[in-house]
């Protein structure tokens, strides 16, 4: 009489199958695992770069619109229409938007600055400040090691604050604004950055040519 024997596997064959599978899990887990981490390294890669270019659109918006017209400040002390250094600046800039179509002027008083790391922007609601006129100031971009503003004159040289000081001192004329302003900014993650602004509202200088002016 014959014997039936039916088809399966052996304890042994289990165990190797078993280990197949388990390697092939972990080499699969960790590839989806750097996936995921590349992943998420470009989105805040994309977010932190969304931020930068939106702080230098602000910016450049600000000081395309920069208008020669002084302020008092919260002590009543007359200040010009831009003043600044390396590390700050204060401005008066015109378009402020008015939704509402409130009676208020559409000119404005901004600054910017560095603190605690973030590029901080600084607004006021009115030109002509008293002792209780409060800015609302924000950040602009995060993770900033350092600022330089630069300012270029007349003369087309760079200056590191404005106005400048000797030039004051020389003419009886006011400052005005300089033709530009270059912002340097140092990050770990970027480097340095250089941005030019061109004031808008400064003339271009004069170009002399073989036929004249």
């Amino acid at each position: 009489m014959m014997r039936r024997y039916s088809a399966g596997f052996t304890l042994i064959e289990l165990l190797v199958a078993m280990a197949i599978f388990a390697v092939v899990a972990v080499m699969a887990y960790g590839g989806l695992d750097s996936v995921l981490k590349m992943r998420k390294q470009g989105d805040e890669h994309s977010v932190k770069l969304a931020a930068l270019q939106t702080a230098f659109a602000i910016l450049e918006r600000d000081i395309e619109q920069a208008v020669n017209r002084s302020i008092r400040d919260d002590f009543g002390d007359n200040q010009l229409a831009m003043v600044g250094d390396d590390e700050t600046l204060e401005f008066t800039r015109t378009g402020r938007r008015n939704p509402a179509g409130f009676r208020r002027s559409n000119l404005q008083r901004i600054a910017y600055g560095l603190e605690d790391e973030q590029l901080m922007r600084a607004s006021w609601q009115v030109l002509d400040r008293a002792q209780d006129s409060e800015a609302a100031s924000g950040p602009l971009f995060e993770e900033v090691e350092q600022i330089t503003f630069k300012y270029l004159d007349d003369q087309l040289a760079w200056q590191s604050q404005w106005p400048v000081r000797n030039l004051t001192q020389a003419t009886a004329a006011p400052p005005g604004l300089p033709r530009a302003i270059e912002l340097i900014i140092e990050s770990e993650q970027w480097g340095e950055i250089r941005r030019v602004f061109r004031v808008a509202g400064v003339p271009p200088v004069a170009q002399t040519t073989a036929g004249g002016s």
